[in-house]
């Protein structure tokens, strides 16, 4: 997605930057050279900017620390139902501003709508929904350890005084992306190649 056609009024030529875009319908690893720069008064040292993705044209803010739009866990999955694609944008956007506690804890609630939708009873706990998943072969074969993990840290962030950082968040969502991907993308893709034209 990008901005309807038109420009940015008086931006200008400024340093180039590499940064991937954070906005979650982009995403891209892009070089900027257009935007702004804010110079500190006392001795006009740029000490901030914002860049113009030359992709989707939107604004992303640099200082010396901070990024916003953060760059975002996770890469788009397409075919994905309307509620479990929002709560995957939720997850990858609070990745986004550092929270990954509470990316944690809506991976989890995620996981728990993909089970329900692929047909467990919707009054189980998160143990449950995971071991439905694994036990109806939607994780891949040998993935016994990893599942065990995501069971731990879905644990830890919701009934234990624990902050979740950025390693537990990219560990669940790997397994969530394993799963949207084999459950919904990878399906319609194959249909997709198989249909003769126009079908």
């Amino acid at each position: 997605m990008s901005l309807p056609e038109g420009d940015w009024p008086h931006k200008q030529n400024v340093q180039r930057k590499k940064y991937t875009c954070g906005y979650s319908d982009c995403s891209r690893e892009v070089g900027s050279d257009k935007g702004w720069e804010f110079h500190q008064s006392s001795n006009s040292q740029r000490i901030a900017h914002i860049y113009i993705c030359p992709v989707c044209c939107r604004p992303t803010f640099f200082d010396s620390v901070n990024q916003i739009p953060g760059t975002q866990l996770g890469t788009n999955i397409e075919h994905l139902p309307k509620e479990i694609s929002q709560l995957y944008s939720e997850v990858r956007k609070s990745t986004s501003q550092g929270a990954y506690t509470a990316a944690v804890l809506s991976c989890r609630k995620l996981l728990m709508h993909i089970a329900v939708e692929q047909g467990a009873q919707s009054n189980g706990s998160f143990v449950d929904y995971v071991d439905y998943l694994v036990d109806n072969h939607f994780a891949p074969p040998k993935s016994q350890p990893w599942v065990d993990r995501i069971r731990q840290k879905g644990n830890e962030a919701n009934h234990e005084i624990k902050i979740m950082v950025k390693s537990d968040a990219q560990e669940i969502m790997t397994f969530l992306e394993m799963l949207l991907k084999f459950i919904y993308e990878f399906p319609q893709k194959a249909q997709s190649a198989v249909l003769p034209p126009g079908q």
